[in-house]
């Protein structure tokens, strides 16, 4: 059985008093995100703001009205690229998950990444509950484009 004394519960104290000390001195952290106007062309809606890797604003991400049904990855990017728009990013896909869920099917959608580790295979995700994954090539999902107005 360990002894608790009035010194260490002092010095416990005193070194849980510095945490809090060193946690209000923190910094707030202030996002600057620059008004802007954005015009939605028709069936377009508008996804939310996408973050870079160090947290900051990146893009605006918008999500364009057209779908493909059954195509392999290397067909839905060329249909993504054909309507102007690309295949979203995971995260992007988190996002329209999160805000836009109601404007896809309950199905898996392709990502436009790589799996790092299987050249062969490509992310999707599914719009039923939200969960990631990966593909072959020649698996058939459907897709959706998106176009992306940076934050400068």
């Amino acid at each position: 059985m360990t002894v608790i004394t009035l010194e260490a519960i002092k010095t416990e104290q005193n070194r849980v008093a510095e945490m809090i000390a060193a946690f209000e001195a923190q910094a707030a952290t202030t996002y600057r995100i620059p008004e802007a106007d954005i015009t939605l062309q028709p069936g377009e809606h508008y996804a939310g703001i996408v973050l870079d890797e160090e947290g900051n604003p990146a893009c605006h991400l918008i999500l364009l009205p057209d779908e493909k049904e059954g195509a392999n990855w290397k067909d839905a990017v060329a249909w993504a690229k054909s309507i102007g728009g690309d295949l979203p990013k995971r995260c992007e896909q988190s996002l329209l998950f999160a805000n836009l869920a109601s404007h896809f099917k309950k199905a898996w959608y392709w990502s436009s990444e790589l799996h790092k580790d299987d050249s062969g295979y490509a992310w999707s995700q599914t719009f039923c509950y939200g969960g990631q994954g990966y593909n072959a090539f020649g698996t058939k999902c459907r897709a959706r484009a998106v176009r992306r107005l940076i934050i400068q």
